[in-house]
């Protein structure tokens, strides 16, 4: 398998500086994100992400806390996004998503953070919370290649994002990796804040599936392929027998899918919050070893094998 990222032979093409051109246009009427929250972005307004014509990022480097297959000896290098699309009650990186800790950056710098995380090392640029700054991303790709970038894009979302605007990336993004989060739209709406989420989600699967299959991994470090992330709430509220039914059915038995069990309630909550939202109450506290369990033997029930290990 070619192992130069799938941006390359876009850039020689020159399609990638016209792909960077197309996406900076959808920000004059915002669509980037299903919001479709049509502000003119490029005039610094805002919608419901919080972000202006510029990016905003929290902080860049090595990272070590991803699957191995990113991480490899050397770290992958996450660039962490300022905002986000969706409201999760239980983010962990709350102060980022939602409190907007960050600063914003042009796209040369951003292009500028790509290179210096080539330069140290680094298996691929895993671009955190991307969902709303895919046009900056791909401006700031055209300046990073152009000055020798080859390391494979991550694509690391909440998995709440328009198929209109992957279809930019397809040949940019090597590996994709959202989450799967709901399987019930109501409970997506009072934890997420996002309406239609597994209706949304599926979609996206469908189509990063199509741009770049299952995970391939050379050498223990992935080089291209999906990647699904699964975090088990209290009290199966993510509904995940259907959620683990989705992907084995629709997208694949080989799909390489992560549960994780680290969920954990990140801040405080006054009694008011949890009357406009009881569910709120359901969710302070950690997962138990019988709630985990329950989602691997959903997985292999489904028939998936991959990505996931035993409690």
């Amino acid at each position: 398998m070619n192992t130069l990222p799938r941006y390359r032979a876009l850039l020689e093409r020159g399609e990638l500086a016209q792909r960077a051109h197309r996406a900076c246009d959808i920000l004059s009427s915002c669509t980037v994100c299903p919001r479709e929250c049509r502000v003119n972005r490029r005039a610094d307004e805002r919608g419901y992400c919080r972000s202006g014509a510029l990016p905003v990022v929290a902080s860049y480097g090595p990272h070590f806390g991803e699957e191995q297959p990113l991480v490899g000896r050397n770290g992958s290098g996450t660039i962490f996004f300022t905002h986000c699309n969706l409201r999760c009650e239980f983010c962990q990186n709350y102060d980022i998503s939602q409190c907007g800790v960050g600063r914003e950056v042009t796209c040369q710098k951003l292009g500028e953070m790509m290179l210096r995380l080539q330069e140290r090392g680094c298996h691929n640029i895993n671009l955190v919370s991307p969902s709303h700054v895919v046009p900056q991303i791909i401006e700031a790709l055209v300046i990073a290649a152009t000055n020798g970038l080859s390391l494979p894009l991550v694509y690391n979302s909440g998995g709440f994002d328009s198929v209109t605007t992957l279809r930019l990336l397809d040949g940019i993004i090597d590996i994709y990796m959202p989450d799967a989060k709901y399987g019930r739209e109501d409970i997506a709406l009072s934890l997420s804040h996002a309406p239609h989420y597994p209706e949304v989600m599926q979609a996206a699967l469908h189509e990063m599936q199509r741009q770049v299959g299952d995970l391939v991994i050379e050498h223990g470090i992935a080089i291209q392929g999906l990647i699904i992330r699964h975090l088990v709430l209290p009290h199966n509220l993510a509904s995940s027998e259907l959620v683990m039914r989705f992907i084995a059915d629709e997208i694949s038995h080989d799909a390489y899918v992560n549960i994780m069990d680290q969920y954990r309630w990140p801040r405080a909550i006054l009694p008011e919050d949890i009357k406009k939202n009881p569910l709120l109450k359901l969710i302070q506290r950690p997962i138990t070893r019988e709630e985990f369990s329950y989602v691997i033997k959903c997985a292999q029930e489904a028939g998936l094998h991959r990505g996931f290990e035993e409690f």
